[in-house]
């Protein structure tokens, strides 16, 4: 079949589906989903997801890490930090119960390695929202993590839905910043090219920051597209990280 609609569901912002289709380009079936009309996410792209994981772990040293990842969507940051044997603990937060169950059910690939890793936990929750709490992870109360990996809105300026700007205020981060073991990493996606306002806006908060520009080939235009990833370090960052490169 060339394309099948998996699922859909009305929720609070929006129809999301989920959908299979045969993309004779890349010669296999590509997971795709819609926000509406909105694309959201593709298994033909994942290069970015995966090294937002990648970035946020190679910059911290020692074992028993504790991660959080705000955004399940496809799954692919989850499985690159679960990648990872240092990392003994992962919470997925995402806010669509309907996303989460496409992964319990099995309709997206990577949802039956994610549920049979003893590691990880969804949390169905608003990231945005158990920021403003005294901890990302409502079983665990004084969680402190790692790295905490965010893949949720378009970009810090190009946002999901008008709330979730606050995130990316300094107060925004600064409240992120306590969630966050000292020496610990803040990593984040970016379809958009590097916002040095943004980076300001992170360096005030964190002991460190910068941008690194994922490049990755393009089968649909063809070429290279780009993303960002943004990588903010707590204060103390000698005891648990390595030294952070320079901004791209």
């Amino acid at each position: 079949m060339r394309f099948e609609e998996l699922a859909h569901k009305q929720t609070a912002i929006g129809e999301v589906s989920l959908r299979r289709r045969w993309d004779p380009a890349v010669q296999k079936d590509v997971y795709e989903v819609k926000l509406d009309d909105d694309y959201l996410m593709s298994s033909l792209f994942t290069v970015a997801e995966e090294d937002l994981a990648r970035i946020a772990l190679t910059h911290l040293d020692g074992a028993h890490l504790h991660v959080a990842v705000g955004g399940l969507g496809l799954g692919y940051t989850a499985l690159t930090v679960l990648d990872d044997p240092r990392v003994d603990s992962l919470i997925v937060i995402d806010a669509l119960a309907e996303v989460i169950s496409w992964h319990e059910e099995g309709l997206i690939p990577a949802g039956r390695t994610l549920m049979a890793d003893s590691r990880c936990r969804f949390v169905c929750a608003d990231f945005f929202e158990l920021n403003g709490t005294s901890s990302l992870d409502p079983q665990r109360p004084d969680q402190r993590f790692d790295a905490v990996i965010v893949d949720i809105d378009h970009s810090p300026k190009h946002v999901l839905h008008p709330k979730n700007a606050a995130f990316y205020s300094v107060d925004g981060l600064r409240q992120l910043a306590t969630h966050i073991q000292p020496g610990g990493v803040f990593a984040l996606w970016s379809n958009d090219a590097p916002d040095d306002r943004f980076i300001t806006r992170l360096s005030a908060v964190f002991a460190s920051a910068d941008a690194r520009v994922v490049e990755f080939p393009n089968p649909l235009q063809g070429g290279q597209s780009a993303n960002t990833v943004y990588l903010a370090i707590t204060a103390d960052a000698n005891s648990r990280t390595h030294t952070s490169g320079t901004a791209t």
